[in-house]
């Protein structure tokens, strides 16, 4: 287990031999669009150390406004190149370096209640921008399992061809940004691979960490959004680098996530048991949730190397000993579309 905020990034960002097969497809620098979130510096250290591994010259350019400087200077620290650039600004595209590979992460989706227009413009209208400046250059476009309609747990989850049934308007604006890109791949033959990702989770932020730390406070944990699923960062950073091969003008589509369905009850009570205290639990399970099947990516690329139940085991010891969160919650319980 990380004990410490260094040794956690080093592993969350460590590449694997398949990581760096992918990037050997493409050529040219890699673009990292919207890279200052919380994949973002994962996902640009991992592209970093592959390249590094396989003594590449090529740059790893991750582009955001930087609001948090201290982001900024740890990619610095990594050898990644920050460029600063405010992509909601459809001035600012011209200026962007060129790529050989391009990761879209950009996206707006807390505060989208009452500033709907914001939501709509980083979701719907900075991906068109962005597939423009970039068409033909192979691309991996992070979306969201949002996309989907709620299930019962019992069936497993959506797959890729299930119908769609976003709700509410940030879910529609993720479905929305993956349109843009569908439109730029058959306009102009770009690659495009689309990663429906619901949820990654580390130890300083993610569902996980906030369902051990309402427990560890004392505070209710809602238990209407009674199912979930979760996979361990690095596992999803890999799967999303490796999804540059399957990139098609053609997009492909594929669900991330681990192979679990988990009970949100459960979880509550299996931190509670692993941190010696009580879950305050509220509620009852509605007869659906929000899941994912991703068994399509698993036999693609294999399972997560790190699994729930290690997962939840270091979560509950991260915080039990004091580890640093993000402060940056979820809001997976989230039901009405309203973020």
């Amino acid at each position: 287990m990380p004990t410490t905020e260094a040794a956690l990034e080093e592993q969350l960002s460590a590449p694997s031999d398949a990581v760096a097969a992918a990037l050997a497809s493409t050529t040219g620098d890699i673009v990292v669009l919207g890279a200052g979130g919380k994949v973002g510096p994962t996902l640009c250290r991992m592209l970093r150390r592959a390249l590094d591994a396989a003594g590449s010259p090529r740059r790893v350019l991750a582009i955001s406004r930087w609001s948090d400087a201290d982001v900024r200077d740890r990619l610095t620290r990594w050898g990644v190149e920050p460029v600063t650039a405010d992509l909601a600004d459809p001035d600012a595209w011209a200026g962007l370096p060129d790529a050989g590979a391009v990761f879209f992460l950009a996206g707006n989706k807390f505060g989208s209640t009452g500033n709907q227009h914001l939501t709509w413009w980083m979701n719907a209208v900075v991906p068109g921008l962005a597939a423009s400046r970039y068409r033909g250059v192979p691309t991996v476009v992070y979306s969201s399992g949002n996309v989907y309609p709620f299930v019962p747990p019992h069936s497993g989850g959506c797959s890729e061809t299930d119908p769609v049934g976003p709700v509410g308007t940030y879910a529609q604006s993720c479905l929305a940004r993956e349109q843009a890109f569908a439109h730029a791949a058959a306009q102009w033959g770009t690659p495009v691979a689309i990663y429906r990702l619901n949820y990654a989770v580390e130890l300083r932020y993610g569902v996980l960490a906030d369902i051990a730390g309402k427990v560890a406070s004392g505070a209710e944990v809602d238990v209407t959004m009674g199912a979930v699923n979760v996979v361990w960062q690095r596992d999803s950073t890999e799967w999303s680098i490796r999804l540059l091969e399957h990139a098609a003008p053609e997009p492909f589509v594929l669900n991330g996530t681990g192979p679990e369905t988990a009970s949100t009850r459960r979880l509550a009570e299996q931190f509670a048991a692993l941190l010696g205290r009580e879950a305050h639990i509220v509620g009852t399970e509605a007869p659906e949730a929000l899941l994912s099947d991703a068994s399509r990516c698993h036999a693609l690329f294999g399972y997560p190397t790190v699994g729930l139940a290690q997962a939840r085991a270091w979560t509950a010891a991260w915080i039990a000993a004091g580890g640093r969160q993000l402060g940056k919650a979820t809001k997976f319980q989230t039901r009405d579309g309203r973020f």
